[in-house]
């Protein structure tokens, strides 16, 4: 198997046969080991904004770029549910994201029922409530879509719902060229672990993660860490993450609030980033602000920065 590792200790033998030395061998090492930081802005981070009218959700792509200088971008459906169904909206959406030279990565789908359900009936309504997202997303060029793997009953039960409703929603998905991702959200979705046995038991390339720095409360729907959103029951983020990016196609960074330094007061940046760093994961952060202190606009700006400056030291 050709992994990265094999390739340096390649390349080092190499470089040795040719009688370099050991600081030539470690300094090149380091470089093809070295990752491009690649960031994306997920649209919740501006809903107050957009759900208020100050914004146009039409001009997301443009509103990234200009005001954040950020070339990739992650919708939500909440700001389309009119158009959801409106192949032309979504035609001028990607050409108005090519416009800007910005990259539609996903759509995060919420508010469509629940894909566990332990109704059959229901289960397979929410399957298909999702095709259109999936439609929508092609035209649009993303690679994935993100859902909430919500539903009921004991912890078995549940399990064998969302293994046959995500398998249902992935078959679907595979034959568009979508990707479908989980994101914990709490309760059992913030459970990684558990999480990471459905996505192995459905078993298919086109259903994996998108996991986030902040949502790992075991006790409350939605899975928000910080103080405010009462979480009394965390899934351990760095383990949470360890486990969920072998499944990986874009990772959430949630941050809350600021330090006079400019490091977040909830999430531990360092860590979490130094753990995707050194990981095979090769996609966009996406930044997500949820903070009280600052606008949305410093928020963002804020994340940005912290991000950028902690992945040239981690």
């Amino acid at each position: 198997m050709n992994t990265r590792r094999n390739f340096i200790r390649k390349t080092s033998l190499g470089v040795l046969a040719l009688g370099f030395s050991n600081e030539f061998i470690f300094a090149n090492a380091k470089t093809v080991l070295e990752k491009d930081l690649k960031i994306s802005l997920a649209q919740w981070s501006l809903n107050k904004a957009f759900f208020g009218g100050d914004l146009d959700a039409e001009n997301f792509a443009a509103i990234a770029k200009n005001t954040f200088d950020i070339n990739a971008v992650e919708y939500v459906n909440s700001f389309y549910k009119e158009q959801a169904t409106d192949e032309t909206f979504w035609s001028i959406m990607r050409m108005k994201a090519e416009e800007n030279g910005v990259r539609s990565l996903l759509i995060m789908v919420d508010e469509e029922e629940k894909l566990g359900d332990s109704d059959t009936g229901k289960r397979k309504k929410s399957v298909e409530d999702h095709y259109k997202w999936i439609n929508a997303a092609k035209i649009l060029g993303c690679h994935s879509i993100r859902v909430n793997a919500f539903g009921d009953g004991a912890p078995d039960e549940l399990e064998t719902a969302l293994v046959d409703g995500l398998g249902q929603l992935t078959e679907y998905a595979a034959k568009e060229n979508i990707n479908v991702l989980l994101e914990n959200h709490g309760l059992h979705t913030s459970n990684a672990m558990y999480m990471a046995g459905i996505i192995k038991q459905v078993d298919s390339p086109y259903l994996g993660t998108l996991p986030d720095f902040g949502n790992w409360c075991l006790n409350a729907e939605w899975g928000g860490t910080s103080e405010s959103q009462n979480c009394t029951n965390i899934y351990p983020p760095d383990e949470g993450l360890k486990e969920w990016l072998p499944f990986a196609k874009g990772v959430s960074a949630k941050a809350y609030d600021f330090d006079a330094e400019g490091n977040d007061t909830v999430v531990d940046f360092p860590k979490l980033l130094k753990i995707v760093k050194e990981s095979d994961f090769d996609g966009h952060i996406g930044i997500e602000y949820e903070g009280e202190g600052m606008s949305a606009t410093e928020g963002i700006k804020a994340t940005k920065a912290l991000i950028e400056r902690v992945w040239k030291t981690v």
